[in-house]
């Protein structure tokens, strides 16, 4: 028999299916111990995951944040208490704040930034008893066995992306040569009570640099101490203009400027040592809660520093005095004072703005600053012609005086002519106020994808001329500017006498203007131009400079100010004096009066006129303020509807 033959039969085969099937039968128990241990790990897994989504979808429901107080992470802890997770040695609870990075492939991913809560990042860890399939791994494979294995879940949400709108009111400097560069020195040094002294191309340079509105804050609250993020309490925290001006050139070169714009701020920072302490809520205005999202813009360079040195004058106790080379004025002395800082900027959500648009507490509002100028005027520059005005009425006066003395010679009374010119001095003031262009939102639009929209009302208002006597502290501190005071130019006054035949004349009051004579005064405004509820169709969104820019004008506001000023009409006063045997005498001095009256009147607008340019040109244009137009730049950002939801 051969060896083969041994294992082909029926008794040699017996026991082979009871070894298949218990072969069978373990690998079955193997498969359901690991799908009843996979299924345990699935079910504590998701558990965890459905602990972070809830503890994350609630810090940001709750506009949870990074900063000290009821934070994100308080919020978070107090979700996952009430599903039953815990924190404790064997679970942590992990809450981060920061923001979303859209990458050139479209996938979003979390960047850490605990000044900002754009989006909430929420780990949660717990350790659970190893599983009998990886300690059976663990064993056949020599590796240490682990009775415990930890779990990790993670969940980022988001708040859905808000609407905002910004308005914003734009200088309409676009360069600077040498000419105006000699200009703007002197005139920031004066506001400043410092030296300023850039060079045309360190100016040219910040007119024409941008720089982003959030960088600047988040490092201009380092530079105050102030916790970053807290935009709210960064407002109104006060600091030196030196320090907003450092937060400005660390940020600067981020936004591409030049070495010659750090070292135009860099000046700027020296000229600014004495200014009085400022604060960034007086400039730019944030609605309460604003997000982070709604600082990311854009703003002018030039037009930040420009706000930052006007709202220092106006803290300061003293007037700026220009020096004669702003204006070009020989013989006149120029002040000015910013009664109103402007408004640059404005952020918040048109939604609450259009509630109240123009007096609420959320409404989205900017305006140029509100400047007063007083030049005062040295009427000795045309001393020739008070001179002739003087050696015509004098005599006129003498040959009168001379005709009604005898009654008291003779011990009767009488009456006698006093001629006065220039009683008060010879002082003539100019004051300007320039009013505010203002702007807010009253409206919007989102009909997306196929339009939007933003609605404001522009407002130019009236400039304010007066000319007369204006008191410089008054003018300088009332929030209504004052009424001033007329200025006499000549004045034939009579006096009362009665004659003494062993004593001399005496007289009693005076009445004014009883012979004639002629004042100056001026009150009066240029009418300016609104614009009621404008649309503006698809506005760019606001981390985008907004143009084009939108203009509102008022017509022949130069011609109107050129003509009050260049076309003085002086109020003259009629000759009382009783005419009697002096009618012939009278007769000569109302032609003389006439000839008087003009040629002040000729000689005073000939010396008011040339103000017109300078005022203009050298002085109110380089402050922001257009007397013909303001340009107003309109963004909004649609956002999306609902609650918070999970990103990633």
């Amino acid at each position: 028999m051969s060896p083969r033959s041994c294992f082909r039969g029926r008794d040699r085969q017996r026991g082979a299916i009871g070894l298949v099937a218990a072969m069978t039968l373990g690998l079955a128990l193997l498969f359901a111990l690991l799908v009843v241990d996979s299924g345990r790990l699935y079910l504590e897994q998701r558990k965890l995951q459905r602990v972070a989504d809830s503890a994350a979808l609630e810090a940001v429901s709750r506009r949870g944040n990074c900063l000290p107080g009821l934070t994100a992470a308080t919020y978070a802890g107090q979700s996952a208490v009430r599903n039953a997770f815990v924190v404790g040695p064997s679970s942590t609870l992990t809450t981060t704040c920061g923001v979303l990075v859209t990458a050139a492939s479209n996938l979003r991913t979390f960047a850490v930034d605990a000044s900002q809560s754009a989006a909430i990042r929420v780990v949660a860890t717990q350790v659970v008893p190893t599983s009998a399939v990886s300690a059976l791994q663990g064993l056949f494979g020599g590796t240490a066995v682990s009775i415990n294995t930890p779990l990790t879940a993670t969940a980022v949400a988001a708040s859905p992306k808000p609407t905002l709108a910004q308005l914003s009111i734009r200088s309409t400097l676009l360069s600077v040569d040498t000419a105006r560069s000699n200009i703007l020195n002197p005139l920031f040094s004066s506001l400043l009570g410092g030296n300023v002294n850039l060079t045309a191309v360190g100016w040219d340079g910040l007119v024409k640099t941008d720089i982003n509105l959030l960088k600047f804050m988040d490092q201009l609250a380092i530079e105050l101490g102030v916790t970053a993020g807290d935009y709210t309490a960064l407002l109104q925290q006060q600091g030196t203009v030196t320090q907003f001006i450092q937060a400005a050139i660390k940020v600067a070169p981020i936004n591409g400027a030049t070495a010659d714009v750090k070292a135009a701020l860099a000046s700027l920072q020296v000229g600014a040592i004495n200014a009085p302490p400022i604060k960034l809520g007086d400039i730019l205005q944030l609605q309460t809660g604003t997000t982070a999202a709604g600082l990311d813009a854009a703003v002018q360079l030039f037009q930040l520093v420009q706000a930052f040195v006007q709202l220092a004058n106006k803290n300061s106790a003293a007037t700026a005095v220009l020096p004669v080379n702003v204006l070009g004025l020989l013989g006149m002395k120029t002040t000015l004072k910013v009664i109103q800082p402007p408004q640059f900027s404005a952020v918040g959500d048109p939604e609450l703005a259009k509630v109240s648009p123009e007096f609420g507490v959320n409404r989205i509002y900017v305006s140029t600053a509100q400047v007063r100028a007083l030049v005062a005027v040295d009427l000795s520059l045309i001393n020739a012609v008070l001179q002739l005005v003087n050696s015509l009425l004098s005599a006129v006066v003498a040959t009168i005086n001379t005709l009604l003395a005898p009654g008291c010679l003779l011990g009767g009374s009488c009456t006698q002519t006093d001629l006065q010119i220039l009683p008060a001095g010879l002082n003539l003031d100019v004051g300007l106020e320039a009013g505010v262009g203002s702007s807010y939102v009253t409206d919007y639009a989102c009909n997306l994808p196929t339009r939007k929209s933003l609605t404001a009302t522009t407002e130019v208002t009236a400039l304010k001329l007066k000319v007369g006597r204006i008191d410089p502290t008054s003018w300088f501190s009332s929030a209504s500017s004052p009424v001033p005071t007329p200025i006499t130019l000549y004045d034939v006054g009579s006096l009362a006498c009665q004659g003494h035949l062993l004593a001399p004349m005496t007289c009693g009051a005076r009445t004014r203007f009883a012979g004639g004579g002629a004042e100056i005064m001026i009150d009066s405004s240029v009418v300016g131009s609104k614009e009621s509820n404008y649309v503006y169709d698809n506005p760019k969104d606001v981390n985008v400079a907004p143009m084009p820019l939108h203009s509102v004008s008022v017509s022949n506001v130069v011609g109107s100010l050129s003509g009050t000023l260049g076309g003085v009409k002086l109020k003259s006063y009629p000759v009382t004096l009783s005419s009697g045997l002096l009618g012939l005498v009278l007769g000569t001095l109302l032609s003389t009066l006439t000839q008087v009256f003009d040629l002040l009147t000729v000689a005073i607008n000939g010396l008011l006129s040339p103000l017109v340019d300078p005022l203009l040109n050298s002085l109110l244009f380089n402050l922001g303020i257009d007397v013909n137009k303001v340009d107003v730049g309109f963004n909004l950002t649609c956002g999306q509807k609902g609650k918070a939801y999970l990103v990633i």
